[in-house]
């Protein structure tokens, strides 16, 4: 009984590997991904302002009271690049910002998510402080994985915005978040993340809408092409860095699903978040603060997003 409980995330380990390079192989059988709708190379039109009042449900008496987020201007696509990914739309979402420390307020504000309220944003975690190294927040982590995963996808010949670049003094809001990738039509978007749990729990996770609906959240439509991409991240993830699933989320999976996450919930094009690891763990602290390890993050996450729209 121990022997099979010990060779359990390794068989985990070996399926995600399946899946990402098997399952990518002749024969195989085709995926679940629901196309996404054309557009030219230029993007035209606004974006929904989906925190309006008129784009959901009103907040009763008891209910926090959202403040309305400016619907950013779409952002206009460079023309595409050259490489099998050419034609391609990827956002990269950097999650949090490092001058979220500074604008707590702003980023404490209500934002409605469809289903609920939440608030804009969060300064994210950090490594713990210790006596030779400073604590390295999620923030920088997680623009400097970004700024990697776009270096391989423009050399592939896709076209890639992020969310934000640190040239921004705060945020974007959640909703605004998710805003960015349905004015643009992206065939993909991920966010990037690292966990803050206990000493203990190790390994990383990709997020998956769950199906929801209500208000300005409508999931139907984007749940399957997710799932798609989120187990191509995992599988290249588990080959790019040797990382195991997570031990404390998704049952060994490397996969969770959920239902509150307002980048979810609003989006109207296939995304997933990926949890890279736990940087209050010192085991995955040491991988997540290591250059060279995060560009193997990068480029598994990269090479997910690739094989999922290569089909």
């Amino acid at each position: 009984m121990v022997a099979v409980i010990a060779l359990a995330p390794l068989t985990m380990a070996g399926w995600l590997i399946w899946q990402a390079v098997g399952s990518a192989g002749p024969g195989a059988p085709p995926g679940s991904v629901v196309p996404p709708p054309s557009r030219s190379a230029t993007a035209t039109g606004s974006a929904p302002a989906t925190s309006s009042p008129a784009a959901g449900p009103k907040p009763s008496a008891s209910a926090p009271v959202s403040s309305p987020t400016p619907a950013p201007p779409t952002p206009t696509l460079p023309p595409p690049g050259k490489g099998p990914l050419s034609g391609k739309v990827v956002v990269i979402d950097p999650g949090h910002n490092p001058g979220n420390f500074d604008h707590s307020r702003e980023i404490n504000k209500s934002v409605n998510i469809g289903t609920n309220h939440k608030e804009c944003d969060t300064t994210g975690t950090s490594t713990n402080r210790t006596s030779t190294r400073p604590a390295y927040t999620e923030a920088e982590f997680t623009l400097d994985v970004s700024h990697r995963i776009v270096k391989v996808l423009r050399d592939q010949g896709a076209t890639v915005l992020l969310t934000q670049d640190n040239d921004r003094p705060w945020g974007p809001c959640i909703d605004e978040r998710a805003r960015i990738g349905n004015a643009v039509r992206a065939d993909a978007v991920v966010s990037v993340h690292a966990d803050g749990s206990g000493v203990g729990n190790r390994g990383f996770h990709v997020i998956l809408p769950a199906q929801v609906k209500g208000g300005a959240a409508d999931t139907a439509d984007i749940v399957g092409p997710s799932r798609e991409l989120g187990e191509r991240i995992a599988g290249r993830f588990v080959l790019a860095t040797g990382s195991r699933p997570s031990n404390y989320v998704g049952g060994g999976t490397g996969l969770d699903v959920r239902k509150d996450l307002g980048g979810l919930n609003l989006s109207k094009v296939p995304k997933v978040f990926v949890e890279c690891g736990n940087m209050r763990d010192p085991q995955d602290a040491a991988l997540l603060t290591n250059a060279a390890w995060r560009q193997k993050a990068a480029q598994g996450i990269a090479d997910g997003i690739s094989t999922y729209l290569l089909g």
